[in-house]
């Protein structure tokens, strides 16, 4: 190879980063938009099944849409309605939790002076400050609520996506220059994501009601909001059922006691054991084919180009440019490094 030539393959490679990060910076100025979008996509991707199957009860589109989305708008709007309440009494609480805090601190400074340990209870208090945990709160409801502020355009776009389904692959056949590839890449992403979503989605539910019940039978106050943190934090793959299970525990031992606040830790290690790491991988199977480390990457990428829905849908947005990267000369290595292992060899 030349020197000119190897000038010229690094002014390509400069071009397409420049390229890159010029698309990069432009996804995450337009967020604002495209966050709604994506949840819109997101719904429909998982309510498309349902759609489906009472269309093969007999029903026509039009009046199996209408009834999915009127039913799921009612779910919604009565979840919000119980989450009001609770949201209400929590705030009426927050006041005293500082001073909760500091008592049960000062129980931790005791027992650190027998153990010659010297522990500041302000420096701690000012450290686990619920004001803090507040605000960090406070800034991932801003995202959601932004993103769900045009509701109706959301649910506009749901409906229509789910009317546009079916005419799909007909407009992708005449509009793409190598349809038989490129509609097989899309047709393998779209089933492969609507598996994940759909089971990731029921076992969320599955672990969100478990959560509930569970921490009713604790007693433990404000059980549906932590069931519903639990459902949402669920699709963040590795690092989501563990920042779920962190509130609770921390207002049992604030409100409760030590005793209480372990067994909601067990009880959030016991329901990640069974369902997070028993019966999801026998229903995931081999998942989306996405390495661990190429997950827990694209978590980060997708949280900070979209915020909390980029996180949220962090695996089927990379599952999906992995499969559209194959179907590319240029980017199937690319899609190798993002797999989960060694590609399978072709027996003859």
């Amino acid at each position: 190879m030349t020197q000119r030539e190897t000038e010229k393959m690094g002014q390509n490679m400069l071009l397409k980063m420049a390229s890159l990060v010029v698309i990069l910076a432009g996804l995450h100025a337009a967020a604002a938009w495209l966050v709604p979008f994506l949840l819109a996509l997101f719904l429909a991707i998982v309510l498309n099944p349902l759609v489906a199957m009472l269309m093969r009860r007999g029903l026509r589109r039009g009046v199996a849409i209408s009834l999915v989305v009127v039913v799921i708008m009612l779910a919604i709007s009565l979840l919000l309605a119980m989450l009001a309440s609770s949201i209400d009494e929590f705030n009426s609480l927050y006041p005293q939790l500082q001073a909760m805090m500091e008592q049960k601190l000062a129980v931790v400074q005791h027992v650190a002076r027998r153990l010659h340990m010297n522990l500041s209870t302000s420096a701690l208090a000012s450290r686990l400050d619920p004001g803090a945990m507040m605000d960090v709160a406070t800034a991932v409801l801003t995202h959601f609520s932004h993103a769900m502020t045009n509701l109706v355009l959301v649910v506009m776009t749901v409906i229509f996506m789910l009317f546009e389904v079916h005419h799909l692959p007909y407009k992708l056949r005449y509009a793409l220059q190598n349809p038989q590839i490129h509609i097989a890449g899309l047709h393998r992403a779209l089933k492969g994501v609507t598996h994940y979503l759909a089971l990731k989605t029921a076992i969320g539910l599955l672990t969100g009601v478990a959560v509930w019940l569970a921490l009713l039978l604790l007693d433990i106050r404000f059980a549906l909001l932590w069931g519903v943190l639990a459902f949402l934090l669920n699709f963040i793959p590795n690092i989501g059922p563990i920042v779920a299970g962190i509130p609770p525990v921390l207002q049992a031992l604030l409100l409760n006691s030590v005793v209480d606040a372990a067994l909601v830790g067990a009880l959030f290690m016991a329901i990640h054991m069974l369902i997070g790491n028993m019966l999801e991988p026998r229903l995931m199977g081999r998942g989306l084919g996405l390495s661990t480390l190429v997950v827990f990457l694209s978590l980060i990428f997708w949280g900070a180009l979209f915020g909390p829905v980029g996180m949220l849908l962090s695996v089927p947005l990379t599952s999906v440019a992995k499969i559209l990267m194959e179907t590319t000369p240029g980017g199937s290595k690319l899609a190798i490094l993002l797999g989960h292992g060694r590609p399978r060899e072709r027996r003859l």
